[in-house]
């Protein structure tokens, strides 16, 4: 672990002064290159942060695709093994006084945490040492992931409540990416405050890219109608669903493609679903690809197609709109509410909804468009609004925590 230099450290100092900028902790199990929504979501509040002149710096784990020599900027990597039952996810086995150290060192004015396992108690360890304000992301729905533990058989519900309310307690406050995650803790008694903040994309980046080359290299003619799935493979994403449909949607769209993008636990058991079927000429598999190159992936289909019913936000479900593709995907009270004309995307309750949308939008999708709205729907869900909106957070924060402490005795020196 390479400490930064005292240069650093002054440099850190100087751009605090006057409250125009602040030094930022993430404490995180999950960072690039790990592939998922958490990390893109970090990825997304690092870049927006720095962005308007903070300093942020990540603490997460060590991972195995990284070097331990590679320099990564502003990225401190703990000693880590992988999770039981959950090897992608990585819990660190030491780390805590160095970070406190470190953390010191960078004279961190926020803390923000964002997992609920062994970073996300180092961070508030850090924060209760520092005497700052520690806020906290929720990103992951757990009761819809305690199949991964044992089959289900240790891990119940309550668990989870528990869990969370310890791990909310003494916090300043909590992001909830969408209202399920708002209701979800609340229902489990969360007292700290919490606002709705869903993550937001780079439109920058979704500006309409050439995909006639993407689509020569998967094999695909120019006119090709193409559905994409586009997540991580595990099970509760239920893309099992989205192969069960095929044979109907090709009943009615004969040449269409399913193209799954993404890798997981489930990709061997979809693969071999996909074979049992005979769908091989009509279902492929990318495997991971880069974050960088993904919205080429989304311009380049004609609907994205999600049968998951396990999602806190859905990042994917944002990110096929900013491409302007049309969704379809499992209703909930999120999906419904930001799929709100069917010029966006449409949600589905049963396999015979799910068919029939998908091939209304392969057959006739150019022909619903509204671009006034789409417009009004980018910029609540723009990167810019989501830094905004976390930054002002934690200012409010700040004001809170000061008031809160303000009257406590200082006992140093």
């Amino acid at each position: 672990m390479i400490v930064q230099s005292e240069a650093l450290k002054l440099f850190s100092q100087t751009q605090t002064q006057g409250g125009l900028a602040m030094n930022i902790g993430l404490f995180t199990d999950t960072y690039f290159p790990q592939v998922s929504g958490v990390a893109t979501s970090i990825k997304t509040l690092r870049d927006q942060l720095e962005k308007q002149g903070h300093q942020v710096y990540i603490f997460t784990t060590t991972d195995p695709n990284v070097e331990r020599n590679v320099y990564e900027r502003n990225v401190f990597r703990f000693s880590s093994i992988p999770f039981v039952s959950f090897t992608e996810r990585r819990i660190a086995v030491r780390g805590l006084f160095q970070a406190y150290q470190i953390a010191k060192e960078l004279n961190l004015d926020i803390v923000h945490t964002q997992t609920e396992f062994s970073m996300g108690w180092i961070g508030k360890f850090v924060a209760r040492n520092l005497e700052i304000p520690c806020l906290h992301t929720y990103h992951t729905m757990y009761e819809d992931y305690l199949h991964y533990v044992a089959n289900g058989k240790i891990l119940k519900p309550v668990h989870v409540k528990q869990g969370t309310l310890a791990f909310c307690y003494h916090l300043t406050g909590v992001v909830a990416p969408s209202d399920r995650v708002l209701t979800t803790l609340t229902d489990y008694g969360v007292k700290t405050p919490i606002r709705v903040i869903p993550t937001g994309v780079n439109l920058h980046q979704y500006e309409q890219p050439d995909t006639a080359n993407l689509r020569r290299e998967l094999g695909y003619q120019p006119d090709t109608p193409v559905i994409l799935s586009l997540s991580r493979l595990a099970y509760e994403k239920n893309i099992k669903e989205s192969i069960a449909a095929m044979p109907r949607i090709l009943a009615e769209v004969p040449d269409a493609q399913l193209l799954i993008v993404g890798d997981g636990p489930a990709k061997e058991d979809l693969e071999q679903q996909v074979k049992d079927a005979g769908l091989t000429d009509h279902i492929s598999f990318t495997g991971q690809v880069d974050n960088n190159d993904v919205f080429r992936y989304y311009h380049m289909a004609n609907v994205f197609l999600s049968s998951s019913d396990s999602e806190s936000q859905g990042l994917t479900y944002i990110e096929a709109m900013a491409a302007g593709t049309k969704i379809v995907v499992m209703t909930s009270p999120y999906t419904d509410e930001l799929l709100s004309k069917r010029t966006l995307g449409v949600t589905f309750k049963t396999e015979d909804e799910m068919v029939t949308n998908v091939v209304d939008y392969l057959k006739h999708g150019d022909e619903e468009q509204d671009p006034d709205l789409l417009a009004r729907k980018l910029a609540e869900i723009s990167a810019d609004t989501f830094g905004q909106r976390v930054i002002e957070f934690y200012q409010d924060a700040q004001a809170s925590y000061e008031a809160t402490h303000e009257d406590t005795p200082d006992f140093s020196d």
